[in-house]
C-alpha cells in the first residue's frame, strides 16, 4: 500500500471514530439504558449503542417473536404484518429486480398513495432539509439529518465525505444506502423498529429505554410493562389471546400491540410526518375503548376540546419541546404530556407511570404511597405546571388518587362476594356446567381469559360481571380521573357503571342466599339430603333463578302444607 492509500485510510478511520465520538453520548437516553446494555455512556460509538439495543431487540428471551406460549398458536396470512421479524418472507409472485428509480416509477402505478406520500416525506426531500434557515419551523430537521448521517458513517454504511441523497424504498425495504438493485423475491423486508433505528438511533434507543425505567419496585408488573417497547410481547403472553381458535379475533389484540415490532402504528407509512405522530387523533385508534377509553375521556376533556377548537391555528410542525413557546399550542395533547419528563422530550413515555391504567393489579394500590410513586408524581407536577400552579396540579393529582382508590373499595367489596360463591362452588352451574378454558389457560375465578372465551357456565354472569368491574368500568374511571373529563369517572363512565354492577351483585346474591334458605327448608320438612339443584338427569333439574324459582319453591312448601293437613285430617 503506498502513502497515499495508507493516509486516506487513516483518515477513513478517523473520520468514523470522529463521527462516532460526535453522536456517543445520547443525552435522551437514560443511564439505566447504557447500564442495562453494558454501555459506558461517554465511551460508547453508535454502531457499538447500535449493535447492543438490536442485539437485545432480537432476542426471544428478551421478549422477540412468538414467546413462552407459541406452541399453542400459528399465524394467519395477515401476522406476517404483525410481526414481520417472524413472519414475513418476501412475495414469490413478484419477481422484478429493480434500481431505486424503476421502484418508483413502478409503484407509481401499481400503489400510487405509496408513493403520493413518501414525495410529500422528509425522506423524499433531504437537500430541502439541507438548505433551511434558522427562521423555519423545521430547522431543527437540518441536525437530525446531521445526526442521521453521523449514525451511518459509524455503521460504516455511509462514507466520511458521502451525503445521504434520500430515503427510499430500498433504504426501508432492503438496506440502508443500498447501492445494488432490489430482487422482489429475495431482498424484500418489512421495516422492523430497528431498521428505523438504523438512522434514527436517538428515538429506537429512547423507545427500547422504556425495558430499563419501568421497574415496578416489587414486581407489581414484569420489568419494562406496560409499555410500548414490549407490547407485543405483552400481546403473544397472554393465556386467553394464545389459546383462542379465532384467530382473526385475536389478531385485532395485535393490531394495537405492535409498536415492539414496528413504528408505522404512529408514523404512519410512507409519509412518516412528525405533525401527524403529534396529533391526538394519532393515539386514539389504540388508546380507546372500553378498557382503556383514553381517548374518549382526552377529548371530551377541557384539554381536548381546546385542541379541537383550536388545534387549527398552531403550528404542528414545530419540534415537540417547542410546541407551546413557538407552536402557539396552549393546551396539552397526548404527546405533549407523555413524551415529557423533568422538562425534556423523547420517546420513553413510561418514566411517569404510577398506576399503569389498571389499579385492581395487586401491589398497584398499595405501592401509590411510595417513594418511587410520590417521585414519579413529582415528575407529573413538572409537566401539570407548564400551565398550571405547583399547588393547583397536586390538588388535582391528589384528588386523582383518592378518587380512585374509592372506586377500587367498591370493586373490591363486591369482588370478595363473588369470590367466596366461588369458592364455595356456589356459583351458577359451578358443580355440573363449567368447562375448562383450552391451554394454556388454567381453571380459575374472574380471569382475563373469561373476557374473550365462554363455555357452558364458565363464567358464570355475576363472575364475568365483576371481572368487567376491574377491567372497565374501574379502568374508565381511573383514565377518566388521569385525564379530567368529570363525566368520565363521575356518571357516565367509571362510578355510576361501578355503582350499578355492585348494586346488581348485592341483588343476585341476595337471591341466591334467600334461594338456599328456600331449599334447607324443603330439604328439612321432606326429610331428605337430596338438592333440588342436584337431580340424576338432565330431565329432572330444576332452575331456581329469579322469581321462577322462588315461586316454584313457594309453591312446593304451600304443596307440602296441604299434603300435611289431609293426613292430619284422615
Amino acid at each position: 500500500m503506498d502513502a497515499r492509500h495508507w493516509l486516506k485510510g487513516i483518515m477513513l478511520a478517523g473520520g468514523l471514530l470522529l463521527a462516532g465520538m460526535v453522536q456517543a453520548n445520547i443525552s435522551t437516553v437514560p443511564s439505566e439504558t447504557y447500564e442495562a446494555l453494558g454501555l459506558d455512556r461517554n465511551k460508547a460509538t453508535p454502531k457499538q449503542t447500535y449493535e447492543a439495543l438490536v442485539k437485545r431487540y432480537k432476542d426471544p428471551a428478551q421478549g422477540a417473536g412468538k414467546g413462552t406460549m407459541g406452541q399453542y398458536w400459528e399465524p394467519i396470512p395477515y401476522s406476517i404484518y404483525l410481526d414481520p421479524a417472524t413472519f414475513y418472507k418476501p412475495p414469490t409472485s413478484m419477481r422484478e429486480v429493480a434500481s431505486r428509480k424503476e421502484c418508483v416509477e413502478c409503484h407509481s402505478d401499481e400503489s400510487p398513495v405509496w408513493v403520493q406520500a413518501w414525495k410529500r416525506s422528509t425522506h423524499a426531500n433531504l437537500d430541502k432539509v439541507r438548505n433551511l434557515k434558522p427562521e423555519d419551523p423545521l430547522y431543527y430537521k437540518k441536525a437530525k439529518l446531521e445526526e442521521v448521517e453521523g449514525n451511518l458513517r459509524s455503521l460504516g454504511k455511509l462514507g466520511d465525505k458521502e451525503s445521504l441523497k434520500e430515503v427510499g424504498c430500498i433504504d426501508c425495504h432492503v438496506e440502508v444506502n443500498a447501492k445494488k438493485k432490489a430482487d422482489h423475491t429475495k431482498d424484500l423486508i418489512m421495516p422492523t423498529a430497528d431498521v428505523c433505528g438504523t438512522c434514527h438511533l436517538r428515538e429506537f434507543a429512547e423507545r427500547e429505554s422504556e425495558r430499563d425505567t419501568m421497574i415496578w419496585p416489587n414486581g407489581q408488573w414484569p420489568d419494562g410493562r406496560p409499555s410500548h417497547a414490549l407490547d407485543y410481547k405483552a400481546n403473544v403472553e397472554t393465556t386467553v389471546w394464545a389459546a383462542m381458535p379465532q384467530r382473526e379475533v385475536a389478531e385485532g389484540c395485535t393490531m394495537c400491540h405492535t409498536n415492539q415490532n414496528k413504528c408505522d402504528s404512529c408514523h404512519t407509512r410512507h409519509e412518516f410526518s412528525a405533525a401527524e405522530s403529534r396529533k391526538p387523533e394519532a393515539c386514539a385508534t389504540c388508546h380507546s375503548g372500553v378498557d382503556h377509553n383514553n381517548w374518549e375521556t382526552y377529548s371530551m376533556s377541557k384539554h381536548g376540546k381546546m385542541v379541537a377548537m383550536l388545534g387549527d391555528k398552531w403550528d404542528w410542525e414545530v419540534q415537540l419541546k417547542d410546541a407551546y413557546a413557538k407552536g402557539g399550542q396552549n393546551a396539552p395533547t397526548c404527546a405533549g404530556c407523555h413524551f415529557e419528563y423533568e422538562g425534556e422530550y423523547s420517546h420513553n413515555i413510561t418514566r411517569k407511570i404510577r398506576w399503569a391504567n389498571y389499579p385492581f393489579v395487586p401491589g398497584i394500590a398499595e405501592n401509590i404511597s411510595s417513594d418511587w410513586s410520590e417521585a414519579r408524581l413529582d415528575s407529573w407536577v413538572v409537566t401539570c405546571t407548564q400551565c398550571h400552579s405547583e399547588r393547583f396540579a397536586r390538588s388535582y393529582l391528589d384528588l386523582m388518587d383518592k378518587g380512585t382508590l374509592a372506586g377500587l373499595a367498591k370493586y373490591q367489596e363486591a369482588h370478595e362476594i363473588v369470590e367466596k360463591l366461588y369458592k364455595e362452588g356456589n356459583l351458577t352451574g359451578q358443580k355440573t356446567n363449567r368447562p375448562v378454558p383450552p391451554e394454556p389457560e388454567k381453571p380459575g375465578f374472574g380471569i382475563f381469559t373469561q373476557l374473550f372465551w365462554s363455555k357452558g357456565n364458565n363464567p358464570a354472569s355475576i363472575e364475568l360481571k365483576v371481572l368487567e368491574m376491574a377491567e372497565n368500568d374501574l379502568a374508565k374511571m381511573h383514565v377518566g380521573l388521569a385525564h379530567t373529563n368529570p363525566g368520565g369517572w363521575t356518571y357516565t363512565e367509571g362510578w355510576g357503571p361501578i355503582n350499578r354492577a355492585y348494586v346488581e351483585i348485592q341483588d343476585e346474591h341476595t337471591k341466591m342466599q334467600e334461594m338456599a334458605a328456600l331449599q334447607a327448608r324443603v330439604n328439612k320438612l321432606e326429610g331428605k339430603r337430596a338438592s333440588l339443584l342436584d337431580l340424576n338427569n338432565p330431565e329432572d333439574k330444576i332452575s331456581l333463578g329469579g322469581l321462577g324459582g322462588g315461586m316454584l319453591l313457594a309453591g312446593t312448601l304451600a304443596l307440602m302444607g296441604w299434603r300435611k293437613r289431609k293426613q292430619n285430617q284422615a
